[in-house]
């Protein structure tokens, strides 16, 4: 009995070095599963799985507190607003002027047009005009927040071009999409930074 006991105390001591389960292995697998591709030292933020685009950028972890759809749509706003803003500032410094433009602020660049406008009063007819859209898209994004299936950021313009494609080829729009905002949004902040650093018209240096 006793030649037993020691045989099984060896064997129970050899087990507890023997390498890990394939348990043990699945379970570290998924935990770095969960890593976010972006900052990989970082956990991913999981409400923002299934979106078009994840790529785990969150260190803030702004999702865990507001709605992902709310987050995604600020994110396609100001995304779309920028594509626009950076084509419409360059435009401007390479001397493009609307017709009718004031012969007050003519001579201004993208840069310093900002206190012609205010001493003229464009630039509270602008306010006006952005605060009646922002209402009128809140509409939108208040019904989505209450579970109309509404999806960020449509406001049915283009749709037209999404008939007849497969789940995976929207997909694959929706991603050029959100792509081209979040470069937007960089490129903007740039190309204002770059026009006051240095005080000169396109390309800013």
């Amino acid at each position: 009995m006793m030649k037993l006991a020691v045989v099984a105390a060896l064997a129970g001591s050899a087990a507890a070095f023997a390498p890990a389960s394939t348990e043990i292995g699945r379970a570290a697998t998924s935990l770095a599963a969960e890593k976010s591709q972006a900052i990989p030292f970082l956990p991913a933020p999981e409400n923002c799985e299934g979106y078009v685009g994840n790529v785990g950028f969150d260190p803030l972890r702004i999702s865990d507190y507001f709605p992902v759809d709310y987050l995604r749509e600020a994110e396609l706003k100001h995304g779309r607003m920028c594509q626009l803003a950076w084509l419409g500032y360059v435009a401007v410094d390479l001397g493009l002027r609307v017709p009718g433009y004031p012969e007050a602020m003519s001579g201004a660049t993208s840069a310093s047009v900002h206190d012609a406008a205010v001493e003229f009063g464009a630039l509270g007819n602008i306010f006006i005009w952005i605060a009646i859209a922002e209402m009128t898209s809140w509409i939108g994004v208040s019904q989505m927040l209450q579970g109309s299936g509404r999806e960020p950021g449509d406001f049915g313009f283009g749709k037209q071009y999404l008939e007849g494609k497969s789940e995976e080829q929207i997909n694959k729009i929706k991603l050029q999409e959100i792509s081209h905002c979040r470069a937007a949004m960089l490129a903007f902040s740039g190309v204002v930074t770059q026009s006051v650093l240095y005080d000169k018209g396109f390309p800013y240096f």
